[in-house]
């Protein structure tokens, strides 16, 4: 599950925070400060600076103490940092609302923030609660050893690579869990749901309400089900599949993005006279298979940036969601005929160095301590021969069809949560067209926990946060409760000057 993640805030990890068990209590301190740098790195547009300058001023910063180990209670205790955006509105306050960005090991901790700046007012009746989940941020976290796997060949992967890959995953994932067993094996979303609890007994709030992403959205699944009672309106964006195992995951993930593929072929076949790559979906799709079978057999490189172009490279500009299709058809565009020495532009700026804003060791701690699927090698390879096969364009692509299980060796067990109907209400909006959270975990995630699926048509990750009509809907909901059954998504680029533009 990947993420929608907000960067983490630029002050040290706390600590832990003493053995005993004690009631609840949130410890108020001074917030970090936050240079203009460190807005950048946060992901703000410089036109923000000042709206969000004026939330922070407003900021309460804090630190609970909660179990490590939930079964040990008045064993050692581990910091959890939250940040308290106030109501602007006391008199007409409904309550606290929690946030969780995803990742998972995305920080929430300004992710309040964020949200308030893109449109959405919950600060008028809402205390707005932003947590960093233990192992993540400004909370107790750890850090494994660094891994190295080996570079994958240019080319076809061959399962002479593949089983290269599957022993080092294994060594780097057991050296990971042996590095602090203790502490990683409490990394799960159910201990996160138990910390929010606590957070929200500290505020004196009977219920909290929750807004969440992507993993955030199977973290709300989670915190209803083990705290029925204790849960008030509750939103969850781009759903997580409730059976929570990465094999199936991967081959949903693998048809759905097959499926957005065709739209993205149609979108360029209809803008020929801009990327010459074929005036109907059949030649584009034909044209890029020819690519990809050309720069399997003859890769290339660059001076200025370290790439390799083969036929994954050209899968991987192949599954951007729709908010990137200009940007990436420029791309094919650009490898239709390109011969070095450097990269050219559209290249060089898509596949150039990437930040990951989510804590690694958190996210495979989380992953793998609830992974409830297969991880053996020949299972994998298989499955990835035959996505490769099924979807000969997007079928390589590294993120979104693994050839090896991400959990492989992972040594602490695998702990399951039962999903359950819960108190209050809740909305579950899942797009149409997403691969990285299929639509079909939407329905599915209904039918575990109940609430209300709102159907978007778009396929972009999140965008019930970012789009201004669905923003709406989502603050209506939370201040008066009404449901919808559907939200706008976020638009087809009508043209590529318009989007490269932006």
């Amino acid at each position: 599950m990947s993420s929608l993640v907000v960067a983490t805030p630029v002050s040290a990890a706390i600590g832990e925070v003493g053995v005993a068990a004690r009631a609840p209590a949130i410890e108020w301190q001074e917030c970090p400060e936050y240079s203009d740098e460190d807005l950048r790195r946060l992901g703000v547009s410089e036109e923000k600076f000042e709206e969000y300058r004026q939330l922070l001023g407003r900021t309460e910063c804090g630190t609970i103490s909660v179990p490590l180990d939930y079964d040990d209670p008045a064993g050692k205790q581990i910091g959890i940092a939250l940040t308290r955006l106030k109501a602007a509105d006391q008199k007409h306050r409904r309550g606290s609302l929690a946030f969780n960005p995803g990742g998972p090991g995305g920080s929430g901790y300004l992710m309040p923030h964020r949200i308030v700046t893109n449109g959405a007012e919950l600060d008028e009746r809402y205390d707005l609660i932003g947590i960093d989940p233990r192992g993540v941020g400004s909370s107790t976290k750890v850090a494994c050893p660094e891994g190295q796997w080996s570079e994958r060949p240019p080319g076809p992967v061959t399962e002479e690579h593949a089983r290269k890959a599957y022993a080092e995953t294994v060594k780097i994932n057991r050296e990971c869990a042996q590095s602090n067993p203790e502490f990683l094996e409490q990394v799960t979303a159910a201990n996160v749901a138990r910390d929010i609890d606590r957070i929200r007994a500290a505020l004196g709030e009977p219920k909290i309400s929750f807004l969440a992403g992507s993993w955030g959205a199977w973290l709300g699944a989670v915190l209803g089900s083990l705290f029925p009672g204790k849960v008030d309106r509750m939103w969850l964006d781009s759903v997580a599949s409730p059976d929570h195992r990465r094999d199936t995951g991967v081959e949903a993930g693998a048809k759905a993005a097959h499926r957005n593929f065709q739209r993205m072929a149609a979108w360029i076949a209809k803008r020929d006279d801009t990327y010459g790559l074929g005036t109907t979906t059949k030649d584009v799709v034909a044209g890029l298979e020819d690519m990809q079978k050309a720069y399997d057999a003859d890769p290339l490189t660059f001076t200025d940036i370290d790439l390799t172009v083969d036929g994954t490279l050209i899968a991987e500009a192949a599954v951007r969601p729709s908010t990137q299709w200009p940007r990436a058809a420029q791309v094919l565009k650009e490898l239709a005929d390109a011969e070095g020495p450097t990269a050219p532009p559209a290249v060089k700026k898509m596949f150039g160095p990437q930040q990951d804003g989510r804590e690694l060791t958190a996210n495979l701690a989380f992953q793998c301590n609830e992974e409830l699927g297969d991880r053996t090698f020949a299972s994998w390879w298989n499955a990835y021969l035959k996505r490769v096969q099924r979807y000969p364009v997007t079928g390589r692509t590294v993120a979104a069809t693994p050839y090896v299980a991400p959990c492989a060796g992972w040594p602490l067990p695998a702990q399951k949560t039962d999903l359950r109907p819960f108190g209050g209400s809740r909305m579950l909006s899942g797009h149409l067209h997403e691969s990285m959270s299929p639509y079909e975990s939407t329905p599915a995630m209904r039918e575990a926990i109940g609430g209300t699926v709102v159907t978007i048509d778009d396929d972009v990750h999140g965008s019930a946060f970012q789009v201004p009509g669905c923003i709406e809907k989502l603050v209506d909901y939370f201040e008066t409760g009404k449901r919808t059954t559907t939200c706008p998504g976020m638009p087809l680029p009508e043209s590529a000057v318009t989007r490269n533009r932006v």
